[in-house]
């Protein structure tokens, strides 16, 4: 099993790599660590061109097997539409995970027919019980270890951070929602902030497609007086208002705890 790593966002750190590569080669996996995730230029790691050229490289190699998003921050959004165009054969034989703004490339890469799940990415192994985290990664990469399941999965879903899903939407990478489940998580926001994102996102027609939404954790932020409305009473308000099923809560997020959600399968 071999599994390469891009940064399509934000640099990975170089301590975080080599523990990782360690875990791997612990439990029989080949970790292909791509130059570019140590490249800096600002924000990003390396130039939008050469974030793509390296998402597109391990696309394109029939050595890969899976390709595991090293971290997120912000970026990927701007490379999403073009790392789906014009898709080498060898990318549609692979696996591609990784969760936070790593999720507009799972929206891409899963309207255009390929495998992708959301779940912990290679930097996690920084996080307090991050170990934990990559191992369930690797388990389920290489055998497709049910453990490292959302445990309430029961039928088709998808997974995303809420701001980017709220970005997403009504952008050409708007997931088809039809018959899934959707489950969402947030880090560091106000509940306000939470409420308006929840509203732009279930205003789309799309979300009515939606079989029911289940609300990871949310690491809520205080505000400057409080809100008045608990997380849950502002999901299942936004829910009501749309006509989709709340289900309750899920055990993903931003956190070392965070559990994996494979996309249904689609043809292209």
């Amino acid at each position: 099993m071999r599994i390469a790593v891009v940064a399509p966002s934000c640099p990975l750190k170089r301590d975080a790599a080599t523990r990782v590569e360690e875990l791997a080669a612990a439990a029989g996996v080949t970790l292909v660590v791509h130059p570019q995730c140590f490249l800096e230029d600002g924000h990003f790691a390396g130039p939008d061109a050469d974030r793509l050229a390296a998402l597109r490289e391990v696309m394109a190699d029939p050595g890969i097997d899976a390709v595991w998003f090293a971290r997120g921050g912000y970026g990927s959004n701007r490379i999403a539409v073009a790392a789906a165009n014009d898709l080498p054969a060898a990318a549609r034989a692979k696996t591609y995970l990784g969760y936070s703004d790593g999720g507009f490339l799972l929206a891409a890469l899963h309207k255009a027919g390929l495998r992708v799940a959301h779940g912990p990415m290679v930097q996690d192994v920084a996080r307090e019980g991050g170990e934990a985290a990559v191992r369930r990664a690797l388990a389920w990469l290489a055998s497709g270890d049910r453990e490292a399941l959302e445990p309430g999965l029961d039928g088709p879903a998808m997974a995303f951070n809420l701001v980017v899903l709220s970005s997403l939407m009504g952008t050409p990478l708007e997931p088809d929602f039809n018959g899934a489940e959707l489950l969402i998580e947030e880090v560091d926001e106000e509940l306000y902030r939470i409420d308006r994102f929840l509203f732009h996102v279930s205003s789309q027609p799309g979300f009515a497609a939606v079989r029911q939404l289940r609300l990871g954790r949310c690491l809520v932020r205080d505000n400057d007086r409080p809100f008045g409305i608990e997380l849950e009473a502002v999901a299942r308000h936004w829910c009501e208002r749309a006509g989709v099923r709340y289900a309750g809560r899920a055990d993903i997020g931003h956190d070392s705890l965070n559990r994996i959600v494979p996309f249904p399968s689609r043809n292209a």
